[in-house]
């Protein structure tokens, strides 16, 4: 009876062994079939992790493959072919020819290495270029580089929407001021994407904005090409005037943005946000490069192809220093196709740069003043400024250029921190900026710095 109710409890496989080999007894027999299924089980384990492995090492390589690291240098580039641009380079072009080529060269090249530092510090620290001056700062000093950022905030929206209100008035002859309120109301919508798990419909918007920028300034030049040898000499260096001083020092501050680089550094962050797994940091580094030049390349293509097509095609002619008598002389001289498309680039231009500056207000305000405010709070603290310039001044264009003026002033207040904080052992750790790497940035600072200081020196002394 034992022995039954023994055999009762055998799992059936040993039951199986045992009538298949009759010299094995029934325990040992349950003994080498529970040591099959433990094989078993452990191939079907290996084979199911074999599985997952290979799954995962798939996703990630698609997560972490270049074309989802690109992204954030395109949004920051923005920044560098909005309105202020358009006005600064046809001006220079208009007025000076093709003597001031080889400032958008170098300042595009500069840019270069800037974006990339800012980039590189947040994606090593994981915080934002405001977030560590806050971190570093007293409240009093915290609030005084707000406020000089601020203004830096407002005369980048001030070029932006005067931009897109003589876009519009060119395209459907809207009044400035309704153009500008319009300009506002879209670029609020957009901000709608900004952040979270549409933050890459986000980028791909203004991506798409860009290219059309592109396309819109630089068709001119198919038209009528400019003749290489006249461009080639403007890439010798010098000034003529005082003036010509004023210009570059202008274009200088419509090329390198300081919320640019403020900006960069959020973006790189936000680029993965909502949960998604980041690559290495090596990784994001090798793709920020390539991401930073092909941005800035294709921006500075687009400034480049302004100023030629301002000193190929209205040089001398009166009237073109404004953007409208610029329009309006290309269409005279292009066509009314060119000057249509030239518009189109424009409102392109204001809508996208409009939309990434309030962005980097909102993280200036965030990172300094720890105040997380909603984006249309931050939208209208920039917007009304520039809705009051449109509504008063009776040269909306030299307003435009001045704001220019005033952005190349704030830069240094950006780039020294920048070039502080990326040569700091303690933040990069073993990612700390070389000693070539920090001389060559201690260079460009100066230069920078020097040409600003210059501009004030003549413009205090009314000869600029």
């Amino acid at each position: 009876m034992h022995t039954i109710d023994k055999r009762r409890t055998i799992h059936p496989e040993a039951t199986r062994l045992g009538l298949d080999h009759p010299d094995i007894n029934l325990l040992d027999a349950e003994a080498v079939a529970q040591r099959d299924r433990g094989e078993a089980e452990i191939d079907k384990e290996r084979r199911a992790a074999s599985v997952n492995a290979a799954g995962s090492k798939k996703t990630a390589q698609h997560g972490h493959a270049l074309a989802g690291i690109l992204g954030p240098a395109f949004v920051a580039a923005v920044a560098y072919v909005d309105p202020g641009n358009v006005a600064a380079n046809i001006t220079s072009g208009a007025r000076y020819g093709y003597l001031l080529v080889w400032v958008l060269v170098l300042a595009n090249a500069m840019s270069v290495l800037i974006q990339y530092q800012s980039a590189k510090l947040g994606i090593v620290t994981g915080k934002s270029l405001p977030q560590l001056l806050g971190e570093r700062m007293g409240d009093a000093g915290r609030f005084m580089f707000f406020a000089q950022a601020e203004v830096i905030a407002i005369a980048t929206d001030l070029a932006e929407l005067i931009g897109g209100a003589i876009a519009l008035n060119l395209l459907f002859g809207l009044p400035l001021f309704i153009g500008g309120c319009i300009i506002g109301a879209v670029s609020t919508v957009l901000l709608l994407f900004e952040g979270g798990k549409t933050h890459r419909m986000f980028e791909k918007i203004v991506i798409a904005l860009l290219l059309v920028i592109t396309f819109g300034f630089i068709a001119g030049l198919f038209i009528a090409p400019p003749n290489p040898s006249d461009v080639a000499g403007g890439l010798i260096p010098r000034f003529t005037t005082t003036d010509s001083v004023l210009m570059a020092s202008s274009m200088l501050g419509a090329t390198v943005m300081p919320h640019a680089i403020y900006l960069h550094s959020t973006l790189v962050n936000d680029h993965y946000a909502g949960g998604q797994a980041k690559p290495t940091i090596k990784r994001l580094l090798d793709g920020s490069k390539i991401d930073v030049v092909w941005a800035l390349l294709l921006a500075g293509t687009v400034n480049l192809s302004l100023l030629i097509l301002a000193a190929n095609s209205l040089y001398g002619m009166n009237g073109t220093d404004s953007i409208e008598g610029a329009q309006h002389a290309i269409v005279s001289v292009l066509g009314p196709v060119i000057g249509t498309i030239f518009s189109i680039g424009l409102l392109a231009s204001s809508l996208s740069s409009t939309s990434v500056g309030t962005y980097a207000g909102s993280e200036i305000m965030h990172g300094l003043l720890r105040i997380k405010a909603p984006m249309w709070a931050c939208r209208v603290v920039t917007l009304v400024p520039g809705l009051i310039v449109l509504w008063f001044a009776p040269n909306p264009t030299e307003a435009l250029v001045i704001g220019q003026v005033i952005l190349s002033v704030g830069i240094p207040f950006a780039i020294i921190p920048l070039m502080r904080y990326t040569h700091s052992k303690e933040l990069m750790g073993q990612w700390v900026d070389g000693p070539v790497k920090h001389v060559l940035f201690i260079a460009v600072a100066v230069l920078i710095i020097a040409l600003n200081v210059l501009l004030i020196v003549l413009t205090f002394l009314g000869k600029a």
